[in-house]
């Protein structure tokens, strides 16, 4: 139902905010469309709509600071994904830069007071799934011929997702006022003022997220995401007064500092990329020049 409330939220307001220009991006009228244009949104609509759901379902059965620390390992699937699916290569720094995150974790795993099985399942799948929704959203957000604006996007795949949650209304939603399963609930001022504020948090969030990500390179939007791992799992311990091992506390800080590691080995294996090709470049321009040179430095 939560997920239900964040979904339906950010779709009406992702409507009309289609038409509001806002100081992260502009309004932009379209007059076409891509050819496979449903079937790109219903994709990526299932893919948000597993990671709203799955990440929920991993609050509800283990701590805010647990479900962070797993969500925060997203490097890892990322290095897999992209080996797999774009056959991109690793580098040694980036793969030495995994150990403290998978170290962390696993420490984390271990030692967590609150662990359970299907929290802990439900946050690695929401890794999964957010990382192609991150890979499929920025193809989107930089095409050539079909660039789609954040809120285009925001509100496309949040509909799409509306439509995959219907089945999930269906056999899975318990509505208390029904008073199914002998529950007795109503839903009162409180309830639904606080049902608005998440979902229009949760609108605030997506919509950012979606600009930033069309804005800055994914190495700097991995920094702020791991920026927001560390300040949500402080902030849960504080206000929830989550207790935690002096392990696990270990374990968050070995994957927060992975993540910056992992960050900082991908930007500089992109640079030495991007300085090879330059070298081979310039090399084919001045080959005649620089076996000159080097017949002068031999002699």
């Amino acid at each position: 139902m939560l997920g239900a409330v964040q979904i339906l939220t950010t779709t009406i307001i992702g409507c009309f905010k289609m038409h509001v220009p806002c100081c992260l991006y502009q309004y932009k009228s379209r007059n076409e469309y891509p050819p496979n244009f449903l079937m790109i949104m219903f994709f990526v609509g299932l893919m948000r709509f597993a990671t709203v759901v799955l990440g929920l379902v991993s609050l509800k059965n283990v701590a805010v600071s647990f479900a962070e620390t797993v969500k925060s390992s997203a490097p890892i699937f990322t290095v897999i994904m992209s080996r797999l699916i774009l056959g991109e290569y690793t580098g040694l720094w980036v793969n030495l830069s995994l150990m403290p995150i998978m170290g962390g974790l696993a420490l984390c795993t271990v030692t967590e007071i609150s662990f359970n099985m299907l929290g802990f399942s439900a946050a690695l799948s929401t890794n999964v799934m957010d990382c192609l929704q991150n890979v499929f959203s920025k193809k989107l957000l930089s095409g050539d011929k079909y660039k789609f604006s954040p809120p285009e996007l925001q509100f496309y795949t949040s509909a799409a997702a509306v439509v995959m949650l219907i089945p999930a209304w269906i056999f899975l939603m318990d509505i208390p006022v029904l008073g199914r399963h002998g529950h007795e609930f109503s839903f009162n001022q409180d309830v639904v003022v606080l049902l608005l504020i998440d979902g229009i948090l949760f609108h605030i969030q997506s919509v950012t997220a979606y600009a930033l990500m069309g804005k800055i390179s994914p190495v700097t939007f991995s920094v702020a995401s791991t920026v927001k791992h560390a300040l949500s799992i402080w902030l849960s311990i504080i206000i929830f007064s989550n207790k935690i091992t002096a392990y696990s506390a270990f374990g968050t800080a070995l994957v927060i500092i992975g993540v910056f590691l992992y960050n900082r080995a991908r930007q500089y294996q992109q640079q030495q990329i991007q300085a090879l090709v330059s070298c081979n470049n310039n090399g084919q321009e001045d080959q005649p020049l620089l076996a000159e040179d080097l017949k002068q430095s031999e002699t």
